[in-house]
């Protein structure tokens, strides 16, 4: 596998909204470059006749069955609201 550029991790960094400096870059260079290429090597696993799976392990979900219930009491649910707006819980504003 070829070496990052430092090109490559400046939009790496964009992408994940982060700013490295000159010495930050060029360490994550060297330390991205070693990370693709553990994961370039499982390329010469031979895996001929494997069957590919969810889990490693045999698993059973602990989660109850989805089953539609009857919905919640409104006056039930305002009541524990730490904030309403007559019918409605308020909340935060996410976005501005």
């Amino acid at each position: 596998m070829d070496p990052l550029t430092p090109k490559d991790v400046e939009h790496i960094a964009q992408l994940a909204y982060i700013k490295l400096s000159d010495e930050e870059s060029e360490d994550m260079r060297v330390q991205l470059t070693n990370i693709l290429g553990h994961f370039a090597s499982l390329s010469s696993v031979d895996t001929d006749g494997v069957e590919a799976t969810g889990h490693t392990t045999d698993s059973n979900s602990v989660m109850r069955k989805d089953e539609p219930q009857p919905p919640l009491d409104r006056d039930d649910v305002l009541k524990n609201a730490p904030d309403r707006d007559g019918e409605f819980v308020r909340v935060r504003p996410v976005l501005e």
